[in-house]
């Protein structure tokens, strides 16, 4: 079966989850997370011999590192996003099996990546990834988490720096961001969940939701009649979401094969 090319996003910014092979653990201790947060420091922020530091690999907007499963909001910049996630991989992987004696492979297969085009899912994605610790019944509120970004946000002990925290509350307040982090997120968009099996099918029901909850749309026949730039955000967004061609077809009222056309330019 031919490898299916990676969706490319418009903005270089990307949600990327990484999970244990078979859903294995990936971090048996504190030691283990503290060890995968330095790597991706030290992969995203390089230095030279001299400590000095070089410029950055990409912008690490947040992330979340759960026992089985790591999420990434990153921009890629000048070294290609696959092979800055390879060498993340490759370097804990080695780390990993030295320590417990493990072999074969520690995480399963290719990485997955969405790619974020717009504010409205870059937004989304922050409340997402934040809340994941509370949806798996860890903690109760999302600044409770020592493995993840949100402490930074609110000026807390933190392991590792992002050195993007500004670019996000230029465009948004601290208090605002932190009411939507810390209101729970709908069931509709829980379904971008890592633990989902792929493929997934996703209901009417849900893809609907999505479409009104992240989309921007009041009513979803007006996509119909959306400029053909709008028309193709928000089929790519749909798409990217996990919804087949035929059931954006059946909910939005737009023919299968315009649909075809616009996912592949």
């Amino acid at each position: 079966m031919t490898r299916k090319y990676r969706a490319a996003s418009t903005t270089g910014v990307y949600h990327v989850m990484l999970r244990g092979n078979n859903k294995q653990d990936i971090f048996e201790s504190n030691e283990d997370y503290l060890r995968f947060l330095t790597i991706l420091q030290q992969k995203c922020y390089p230095q030279d011999n001299e400590h000095d530091t070089l410029p950055p690999c990409c912008v690490l907007y947040s992330y979340c590192l759960m026992s089985n499963h790591v999420h990434l909001l990153i921009q890629e910049k000048d070294e290609c996003l696959s092979d800055l996630i390879k060498g993340i991989t490759i370097s804990y992987a080695q780390y990993y099996n030295l320590k417990y004696g493990h072999t074969g492979h520690l995480f399963q297969g290719r990485f997955r990546s969405e790619p974020v085009n717009d504010w409205a899912y870059f937004q989304t994605l922050i409340r997402y990834i934040h809340q994941n610790p509370i949806a798996g019944g860890l903690v109760k509120r999302a600044e409770d988490y020592e493995w993840s970004s949100w402490r930074e946000f609110l000026n807390k002990l933190c392991y590792i720096k992002l050195y993007s925290i500004s670019q996000i509350l230029s465009r948004v307040p601290l208090q605002t961001l932190k009411e939507l982090v810390d209101e729970p997120m709908p069931k509709a968009q829980r379904i971008l969940d890592i633990n989902n099996e792929s493929p997934f099918r996703l209901s009417d029901e849900i893809v609907r939701d999505f479409i009104l909850l992240d989309c921007g749309v009041e009513h979803i026949k007006d996509i119909q009649s959306y400029s053909k730039p709008q028309k193709a955000a928000i089929l790519e967004k749909i798409h990217a979401f996990g919804a087949s061609n035929r059931q954006i077809a059946r909910i939005t009222g737009i023919s299968e094969s315009l649909i075809r056309r616009i996912l592949k330019k």
